[in-house]
């Protein structure tokens, strides 16, 4: 949805890195960029005016001018101000005291409000409620059933005593009635929550916004939700302003922000409305809907990713038991990790949906954007043919996978001999990576990181591999070739090994036997005349 947004942005910024003073001519430029970057993402114009005039105002403060790095600096208020302009703090849903809670919903038609109901149902079963869903769309063919369907998919009861518009008639019953009935409903069967699904209407329509009023008087919600199409730009402020004036609401509710369009009516609304989105949606899956944190969606347009949200979906779709499994087989204990292990693994993988989203939620995603709109969602479904196609005896042994072994397992996959080498190489080479981080090793060049196959370091290109060892001795160390500097270097090395043996976290040393300590390594006589 923002990709425009962020390229742009992201273009801006790198103008900016190893400056180590903003001047004025900076500061205007970059506020040019960045108003023209809002324009072109659609974003009301009164917005970029205010947002611009703030990111000005701060960029010529000291926080700025004396800053050890300015264009970091300018990246952070740039980050603050799209929090801010987003809603600033998340909102949550205000529940009753007393009785269920009334949450009605509202908006354009085709903004996908009962697709919407039921997501929101599904959302609020897993928070531990007990959601009803009410049919008081009434005016469009088939919107009866069509809750009727989302809510069977998601486990949710749907109140509908009128069968609405079955495609012969305009009217099919009285909404207002059923919005009335529904509460007496939920409390009569115990739920918690009430979920009103209203006709879609335009904001110059009088006669459904009249309707929408009736409803919002016939039950006194808690809260009602204003739905919006993210996709359909600045006619999404009009109609949210128009029905803010008609009917009034409390909350602004996103969908379709998996669309490709330029979306700047979603960072627009809460401005322009004064009410803060408390939903979005980003896809077709009863499960892609969530709670919209602003600073998390300043983070993703700003190309920073969004960590805590992929956390979260981790921690409900992977399974604790066996993550623990794994990562004790990856630290020695427990056990070898075998392909088995491997294909559970992926399998929790894909509970967390679409991999491209996932790999989304990554800082630095959106340099890599075409390389993940091109990925194979397919990719997961055809290891897991292959690995099943093993034995149990192969999946715990890769090693005894032959020639022979691997045209059978290509066989029986529908896949390529290539195919079955390329995972087979693959997973050893994942699971020295993993080893290596779990017992706290990290990726050559890269703190924290092992090395990767293709990018130099350990498992980089053999030919640099072997020519670096024929130029160093044992250990990797070079050594020269006069037997006394040999012997130097040596002792050298030794004393410095003593020292962080002695001392391995690099504190001052207060009273440290050095003598004692270079005993204690078992060095040959030899060197112990260079350790006094």
């Amino acid at each position: 949805m923002f990709a425009t947004l962020s390229d742009r942005l992201a273009d801006t910024f790198k103008n900016l890195r190893g400056k180590g003073r903003l001047s004025e001519a900076d500061i205007d430029a970059t506020a040019r960029e960045i108003r023209i970057a809002l324009l072109e993402a659609d974003v009301a114009l009164p917005v970029v005016k205010d947002f611009v005039a703030a990111v000005k105002e701060r960029a010529r403060g000291e926080e700025v001018s004396q800053a050890l790095n300015p264009a970091q600096q300018v990246i952070k208020i740039v980050n603050d101000e799209l929090v801010e302009i987003l809603g600033g703090e998340t909102r949550r849903l205000r529940y009753a005291k007393s009785g269920p809670t009334v949450i009605m919903l509202a908006g354009l038609q085709g903004a996908g409000k009962t697709t919407l109901a039921a997501k929101l149902a599904l959302w609020l079963k897993e928070q531990g409620k007990s959601p009803l869903l009410v049919a008081c769309d009434l005016q469009r063919p088939n919107a009866v059933q069509q809750l009727q369907v989302n809510g069977e998919k998601v486990g949710v009861p749907v109140f509908a005593p009128e069968p609405g518009n079955t495609g012969g008639t305009e009217q099919g019953g009285d909404p207002v009635g059923v919005a009335r009935a529904s509460v007496e409903e939920a409390r009569r069967k115990l739920h918690d929550v009430v979920i009103v699904d209203t006709a879609g209407r335009l904001g110059v329509d009088a006669e459904m916004m009249g309707q929408a009023a009736a409803i919002r008087d016939a039950v006194q919600p808690d809260e009602v939700l204003f739905v919006v199409d993210a996709m359909i730009g600045q006619d999404a402020l009009v109609t949210a302003q128009a029905f803010l004036d008609g009917v009034g609401y409390d909350g602004v509710v996103l969908t379709k922000l998996d669309g490709d369009a330029r979306g700047g009516a979603a960072l627009s609304i809460r401005q322009v409305t004064g009410r803060p989105v408390m939903f979005a949606s980003s896809g077709e899956k009863m499960t892609d809907f969530d709670v919209f944190h602003p600073d998390r969606m300043a983070s993703r347009i700003l190309d920073m990713g969004d960590v805590l949200t992929l956390i979260e979906q981790a921690e409900k779709a992977f399974d604790q038991e066996e993550a623990l499994k794994a990562a004790q087989k990856l630290s020695g204990q427990g056990g070898e990790f075998t392909l088995d292990d491997f294909l559970s693994q992926m399998q929790q993988i894909k509970k967390l949906g679409s991999m491209t989203k996932i790999l989304k939620m990554l800082p630095g995603a959106g340099q890599i954007r075409e390389q993940l709109e091109n990925f194979d969602e397919r990719e997961i479904d055809r290891v897991e043919a292959i690995i099943r196609s093993m034995t149990p005896a192969e999946r715990n042994n890769p090693k005894m996978i032959d020639g022979s072994r691997r045209a059978r397992i290509a066989k029986g996959s529908g896949r390529t001999v290539a195919d079955v080498n390329g995972l087979v190489d693959r997973f050893f080479e994942a699971r020295k990576m993993m080893m290596q981080m779990a017992k706290g090793g990290g990726f050559a060049g890269v703190p924290g990181m092992p090395g990767v196959p293709g990018m130099g370091g350990p498992g980089g290109k053999r030919g640099k591999g072997k020519q670096a060892q024929k130029s160093k001795g044992k250990g990797g160390q070079r050594r020269s070739g006069n037997p006394a500097k040999a012997a130097q270097e040596a002792a050298a090395a030794k004393e410095k090994a003593a020292q962080q043996a002695a001392n391995p976290f690099g504190l001052p040393p207060e009273d440290v036997d050095y003598e004692a300590a270079a005993a204690n390594l078992d060095l040959p006589k030899d060197f112990s005349k260079f350790l006094k």
